[in-house]
């Protein structure tokens, strides 16, 4: 099968590698003609954990093409699918003008029956919207081609994206035609055959599902971020509570873990979106907006512990910070807690010095010279007056902490993730989530 795939973003380049791999013949399309560049020359403009091999495979074994004209991709492809992006506008609403503008590029060059999937996460009607987008092209045009729009919400995590892909929970799918889902179930036949489950629906409902899923599990984290919390005020331990409540069935222990807040590309924007949504349309999500309400105070709670440890007097304390993309397995800091805490450290007269695995760069192009730059983790903690762990990469979980103890000029060690357990008899003060309180 032929496709081609607008837009080489996150979704849009794990989405047309994957699909290559299962062996269709995938065209790539982007406005970025530096992004198309790179691509073509074999550096990939995302990090995500075996994706440049398998994109050098396909390429190699020429399923996989990159290119600036969607016209070149049109002629052959039965299915496009627009996987561009769609930020939060100021009010909270997902800004879909890339989405529609990917459309129209299809109106313009389609040649013959296709059809058009919706990958974006976009709000319920939105594919109406595409399809009227690009009516209005062929219209334009002169032309009658039959086509027909579909969704297929992505549920990617980042940093774990191809297994997501190649052995997906569920593949979701909406569509309004025999012949849409016909056409969809043959691109997925290779995950049928592997008795994954393909759950087919109409289009609204396929579009509400990504939200919701997303909305679901922001909602558990805030949960519990709001239980450890109280925690802290009660004298419980919250990974205690979070063993004892995740063995009951119903509930289960999955995105039950206490920490500093979640960030990244998803579900801070998708919450404000399924808000906005609901407002729109004469309703109010009471509970999404306690959830986002929860996770931005979050953001806050591992400068508060350390300003409360200090009381209150921190300016020219130095500041070590192990962790800066929003999770492990990514280079990705979009709504990152990193970026909050060191803001309101540089804020209060702090010198800070960072380091992360993989996204030094990200950083530095974020942050500039505002901060220091370590080479690794035990030089990220020379001189510091307080080591803050952010972000759960592994190469955090067993450091050395007698080397650590000798380095830092206070050991003070603030885990906003709770893996640590550092005992009191080494000369540290161990400061988490949920079970210590000052």
């Amino acid at each position: 099968m032929d496709i081609a795939v607008v837009g080489v973003g996150y979704v849009g380049l794990v989405s047309a590698t994957c699909f290559a791999e299962l062996g269709a013949h995938v065209h790539c399309v982007d406005v970025d003609a530096r992004k198309i560049e790179q691509l073509n020359q074999g550096v990939i403009p995302i990090y995500e954990p075996g994706l440049e091999k398998m994109i050098a495979r396909n390429v190699t074994a020429g399923r996989l093409r990159f290119g600036t004209d969607i016209s070149k991709a049109m002629p052959k492809a039965e299915i496009v699918f627009i996987a561009v992006g769609t930020p939060s506008d100021e009010d909270g609403s997902a800004d879909l003008s890339y989405v529609i503008e990917a459309a129209r590029s299809i109106g313009r060059s389609m040649t013959r029956y296709t059809l058009v999937v919706t990958k974006s996460t976009v709000p319920v009607g939105s594919s109406e919207m595409v399809r009227k987008a690009v009516r209005e092209e062929l219209t334009r045009r002169r032309l009658d081609i039959d086509f027909d729009v579909a969704s297929n919400p992505e549920f990617l995590k980042e940093g774990n994206a191809i297994d997501d892909f190649m052995k997906p929970d569920r593949v979701v799918v909406g569509v309004d035609s025999d012949k849409a889902r016909e056409l969809i179930t043959s691109l997925y036949k290779p995950m049928l055959l592997n008795n994954f489950r393909v759950l087919f629906m109409d289009i609204p409902s396929a579009e509400m599902t990504k939200y919701a899923a997303n909305a679901m599990l922001a909602t558990r984290i805030s949960f519990m971020n709001d239980v450890a919390n109280l925690c802290e005020r009660v004298g419980a331990d919250v990974s205690m509570v979070r063993l004892g409540i995740g063995s009951d069935s119903r509930i289960g222990s999955k995105f039950l873990y206490p920490g500093c807040g979640y960030g990244g590309s998803c579900f801070p924007k998708d919450v404000k979106a399924l808000i906005k949504t609901a407002a729109d349309n004469g309703y109010r999500m009471e509970v999404l907006e306690a959830v986002e309400s929860v996770n931005e105070k979050q953001k806050n709670v591992l400068f508060d512990k350390f300003s409360a440890y200090y009381n209150q007097d921190i300016q020219g304390k130095q500041a070590a910070i192990w962790g800066l993309s929003f999770k492990p397995g990514t280079d990705d800091m979009r709504e990152a807690p990193s970026l909050v805490l060191i803001e309101r450290l540089l804020e209060a007269g702090c010198r800070v010095r960072v380091y992360d695995p993989v996204a030094m760069q990200e950083a530095g192009a974020r942050l500039g010279d505002r901060v220091e730059y370590a080479t690794d983790m035990y030089d990220a903690v020379k001189g510091a007056d307080a080591l803050f762990h952010v972000t759960e990469w592994k190469e955090f979980r067993m450091p050395d902490w007698t080397a650590i103890h000798k380095a830092m000029a206070t050991p003070l060690i603030i885990d906003g993730r709770n893996v640590y357990e550092v005992p009191s008899e080494r000369g540290f003060v161990l400061l988490n989530i949920g079970s210590s309180s000052i």
